[in-house]
């Protein structure tokens, strides 16, 4: 019986310290507008690596993945103009965090931004920081998450003059809180 007990009350308190992680892992998202940099403070933070830095690795499914009228809508761009997509899984000491669809108008970014996004590992908040990054939440998506997702988050990007940029669909894996051993 106290075996049953003890094994019961593990069980229950795994569960508890994964829906306590599960809930800063979203207060940590909330708290910024660049998911690069909450997951940058979450990687330190959750022991993941030291030091946290995030990177990108394009994923070759863009064509895939195109610019939807809907997005088009959302993005507020003409058919004319073009919308760029870029796939990346986001991670931090080798771990995957995000799964990661933008479309974004290159049209709106600087030539330097576009070519590090077409030629780097760098995560796209951190070369579109200095544009400003305002993000507004909401709450369809045009792309679905892999199974095992814990946190699905869509938002339009916008710079500090209140024009979009960017639509991300960000996908966030159980590998952001996992048990990690000390």
């Amino acid at each position: 019986m106290i075996r049953r007990f003890c094994a019961i009350a593990f069980v229950l308190a795994a569960g508890c310290a994964r829906d306590t992680a599960l809930i800063d892992f979203r207060h940590e998202l909330a708290a910024h507008d660049s998911a690069t940099l909450a997951l940058e403070v979450w990687c330190a933070r959750a022991g993941i690596a030291n030091p946290a830095h995030v990177d990108a690795a394009n994923q070759d499914d863009a064509d895939a993945l195109p610019a939807t009228p809907a997005i088009r809508a959302m993005l507020a761009v003409g058919a004319g103009e073009p919308v760029r997509v870029r796939h990346v899984l986001l991670s931090c000491g080798g771990v995957v965090l995000s799964d990661a669809r933008n479309w974004y108008v290159p049209g709106r970014l600087t030539p330097a931004m576009n070519q590090t996004l077409e030629t780097t590992r760098m995560p796209f908040g951190k070369v579109v920081v200095s544009l400003g990054l305002h993000r507004h939440y909401l709450t369809s998506s045009p792309a679905s998450c892999p199974a095992g997702t814990i946190q699905h988050n869509t938002a339009v990007l916008r710079r500090d003059d209140g024009v979009a940029y960017s639509l991300v669909s960000e996908c966030y894996t159980r590998a952001n809180i996992a048990r990690r051993s000390s």
